[in-house]
């Protein structure tokens, strides 16, 4: 099986080099910036193509992994070249394998393969990728084939429906993207106080993963602790005066959010005052 590239940032230099150190046999890359498709190439030892048919011609299969919203575009250029027999997958984590239109008139297997994993560095994030998890969907050739190869190298791989994708993807950037926002507003809380943003991380840093781990090795009700667990209406009262609006209205919705959670851990205890403290100044119902 011979593996191309169209696109050459980080999820492609990370998804070759992966592939490449595993023994598998990388064509190369194609890239509208040819800087990009150079380093990539000469990073996995493969090489740089300057046109985009001259790479579907040297692939057996191509991933996509360019930025989401040039995918189809992309996908129209290479389903007027001949690709039968070939595999098409993309990488985008929101978009279904359907954005391949017409794929069966072409004899070609489409699916998309999303890897869970935030891709920080073009260079360094591939030695992750032996820990990460995997999903597909797409054409069952295509899965069966994708899948086989990702399985091949110890991850795991799970099929999921292509309608699924937008809400799955949510759920992956609120896991990962979104709690960047709820880390860095507890730093900057605490540069106020005095603290510098080195200083910040490394006092909270097993605070930090402390609770990844209890929810990670039990889960969310059992890990919750503080005082919105501990229905401290006082505490919490406290904290909704010394934050700014913005903030003071994160924590009411993330607060309100604990309370649900809180409920399932401690199915006796009363949290209707909190709950009212908490939707007092806050536009949700």
């Amino acid at each position: 099986m011979k593996i191309g590239f169209v696109g050459a940032g980080r999820v492609g230099c990370s998804i070759g080099k992966y592939l490449k150190e595993s023994g598998l046999h990388i064509a190369g890359y194609y890239d509208t910036i040819k800087e990009s498709a150079a380093s990539a190439a000469a990073f996995t030892s493969s090489k740089e193509f300057t046109t985009l048919s001259e790479l579907v011609s040297a692939s057996s299969l191509l991933f996509l992994t360019t930025p989401d919203g040039i995918i189809i575009r992309t996908w129209e250029e290479i389903r007027s070249l001949p690709i039968a027999g070939k595999i098409i997958c993309h990488c985008s984590g929101a978009l279904p394998s359907d954005a391949f239109s017409g794929i069966t008139q072409t004899n070609a297997f489409g699916c998309s393969l999303h890897p869970m994993l935030p891709f920080s560095d073009r260079f360094t994030s591939y030695e992750q990728l032996k820990h990460a998890f995997f999903t597909i969907e797409g054409c069952e050739t295509a899965v069966q084939t994708v899948s086989d190869l990702f399985t091949g190298l110890g991850n795991t791989v799970c099929r999921i429906s292509g309608s699924c994708k937008p809400k799955y993807h949510a759920a992956a950037s609120i896991l990962s993207n979104q709690v960047v926002a709820v880390l860095d507003t507890g730093y900057r809380l605490l540069e106020q106080c005095g603290f510098s943003r080195e200083a910040a991380r490394n006092a909270t840093k097993e605070l930090v993963l402390q609770n990844i781990e209890n929810i990670l090795l039990q889960d969310c009700v059992s890990a919750l602790t503080g005082p919105i667990e501990r229905n401290d209406i006082q505490t919490v009262q406290k904290h909704l005066d010394c934050l700014q609006q913005e903030d003071q209205n994160m924590y009411q919705t993330l607060g309100l959010k604990l309370i649900q959670i809180a409920r399932q851990k401690n199915p006796s205890q009363d949290y209707s005052e909190l709950q009212k403290l908490l939707k007092k100044h806050n536009p949700l119902p």
